[in-house]
């Protein structure tokens, strides 16, 4: 046993050094270096809207590279192709929010040509899916695209169909309800489509446009079925869609054959039924997750590579990939979120 003398100095001796090592431990954590400005990042993304699972599908592999990157992400949905002024305002609340950066799938590629800055400000953007065009002095906004040549879509589309019809095979009346005219991808769609069919013997018999609302697709596809010797409809996922249901209604399942300009789930639903013959796919989820990417490794000063574009796979009932529908699809429970916290 010490004696009082010796344990006291021994108390003392204790109590110092753990004053030392807790010391020590709080100028390990103050010098420690925090990870905090990298969950700080604001992300606003902005879609044309959410009507087809083509863009929950965008939504779901940015929510899910939000949630692991760590950053906050808040979404917003014009509502539909023909809302510029409501994906304006979208974009000055985006702003407003304190974003510090913008992802934007444009409602119309020549939307926001000569005053994207009026709205955004300094705020860096980064396209998604659709085309964004800017002038030049506005391309100084613009840090990243994500997105396929739409075009190619619609070329992949009239491909398969032109080889099925070749010239001097009989000519093959089709109908075309690819979606809201001149806007999004339609256009570019089309074009690509027209120049895959010149030289076979497909022919556009009806050519009907209006938004990507199933309701009006619905009424489309309704007037096409009505029209003799139609014998395929060519159409936006939407349209696609609802002339599964419409054909079997009409007894026409075996008369008309469907091709999608794109994927969705009903789409897919329909290849694995052999309801639909073809759609090109161009990975939804895994754009979602590239323009989140972009903008988190710009805002941290990371290299990326500021134009992204994925491989587009053409979809039969017989080349379903496992890889490439889980690139493609967000999982059936899967609704929209609009907001990720870190």
């Amino acid at each position: 046993m010490l004696s009082k003398p010796l344990a006291s100095k021994y108390l003392l001796s204790l109590l110092a050094i753990l004053a030392s090592s807790a010391y020590a431990n709080e100028q390990t954590i103050q010098n420690k270096p925090s990870n905090s400005k990298y969950q700080k990042e604001k992300i606003c993304a902005i879609y044309p809207h959410l009507k087809d699972s083509y863009w929950l599908s965008v939504n779901y592999g940015m929510v899910s590279e939000a949630e692991n990157q760590q950053v906050e992400l808040r979404v917003l949905e014009a509502g539909g192709y023909p809302n510029v002024n409501k994906q304006t305002s979208q974009l000055v609340l985006c702003t407003k929010w304190g974003a510090d950066a913008i992802i934007l799938g444009t409602v119309s590629p020549d939307a926001y040509r000569d005053n994207l800055s009026d709205w955004v400000g300094s705020t860096p953007v980064f396209a998604t899916v659709n085309e964004l065009v800017l002038n030049t002095e506005q391309q100084k906004i613009l840090k990243g695209t994500v997105g396929v040549d739409w075009y190619q879509m619609g070329f992949q589309v009239g491909e398969y169909l032109a080889k099925l019809h070749p010239k001097g095979s009989g000519n093959t009346p089709i109908a075309l309800l690819l979606g809201p005219q001149a806007s999004g991808g339609t256009k570019p769609v089309a074009l690509g489509f027209y120049d895959a069919i010149q030289s076979s013997d497909v022919t556009i018999a009806v050519n009907y446009w209006a938004d990507n609302d199933k309701e009006l697709q619905r009424n489309l596809v309704q007037q096409v079925i009505e029209q003799p010797n139609i014998k395929y409809i060519v159409g936006s996922a939407v349209a696609i869609e609802a002339a599964i249901s419409e054909l079997r209604a009409a007894g026409k399942t075996n008369d008309i054959g469907l091709i999608s300009s794109y994927l969705s789930h009903g789409v897919y639903r329909g290849l694995l039924r052999n309801k639909v013959l073809f759609a090109p796919t161009d990975k939804m989820v895994a754009q979602g997750r590239l323009s989140v990417k972009q903008a988190v490794s710009y805002l941290r000063d990371q290299p990326y590579k500021k134009h992204s574009v994925p491989t587009i796979e053409a979809l039969t009932p017989t080349t379903l990939k496992d890889q490439v529908i889980a690139d493609s699809l967000s999982p059936s429970e899967f609704r929209p979120v609009f907001s990720v916290n870190p």
